[in-house]
């Protein structure tokens, strides 16, 4: 039993004393999360484009559902800055299998020649596609925010602050906007689509993106003694 050790940690430098002992664990093979980050897109991309589009509504959904999924291989290879940690081989085929098959599945219902357009017609989904493009522009601004606390290649725990983008302003809230404004995102594609696939989709993004909030939350309380307090883990005063 122990504490993990950093890729970044000395080993001179620990408070072990003279002596220490080190358990390795063979972990198999394994793969990076950047791969891993843009297996899951491709996808995702794939599984919802092979699909047929029929109405107007069906089109701006795939063009929506593209454009989140571009963003994110986009941000994957320039914006990102992954930590050394790995994922076991075998559970990429299980990522790939999820996120093409959820994929696949709402594109089939959204293109459907049966499908019903939503109740509110334009109003509606001109809304939801401003609510999206304001959550992924949200999204995107507190990735590149994560980024810059680590522009000198530092692996070090930091704690992230708004800065002058407006988007970054969560931070004075919660600890992990990236999650709030991903959750936004597809429920602002639910309310576009009315579609009870999507829904049930961003039920799921919303339970695993709390669970990833709690632990990074957790993780800077753990580390930080003056982390903001009023902080919550991923939505604001609740959660």
């Amino acid at each position: 039993e122990g504490k993990s050790l950093r890729d970044e940690e000395i080993l001179q430098h620990l408070p072990v004393g003279t002596t220490a002992t080190l358990y390795f664990k063979d972990l198999g093979p394994q793969i990076g999360w950047t791969t891993v980050s843009s297996a899951s897109s491709l996808s995702h991309f794939n599984g919802y484009t092979l699909k047929f589009f029929c109405l107007a509504v069906s089109r701006l959904a795939c063009i929506c559902h593209s454009f989140h999924y571009i963003k994110r291989l986009i941000e994957t290879v320039f914006v990102h800055r992954f930590s050394r940690g790995t994922m076991p081989l075998r559970n990429i085929v299980k990522n790939c299998l999820y996120y093409w098959g959820f994929a696949a599945w709402l594109a089939y219902y959204i293109n459907h020649p049966l499908y019903t357009p939503p109740s509110y017609g334009k109003k509606q989904i001109n809304f939801a596609v401003i609510m999206f493009l304001l959550c992924e522009a949200g999204n995107f601004s507190i990735h590149v925010a994560l980024s810059d606390l680590q522009r000198n290649g530092s692996k070090t725990c930091k704690i992230p602050y708004p800065t002058k983008n407006p988007f970054t302003w969560l931070f004075f809230f919660v600890s992990c906007p990236n999650y709030t404004y991903e959750v936004g995102t597809w429920i602002s594609f639910t309310i576009m689509t009315q579609c009870v696939p999507v829904g049930l989709f961003t039920l799921l993004c919303f339970i695993q993106m709390t669970v990833w909030a709690k632990d990074k939350h957790c993780t800077y309380l753990r580390e930080f003694k003056d982390y903001p307090s009023h902080r919550m883990p991923i939505i604001p005063f609740l959660l």
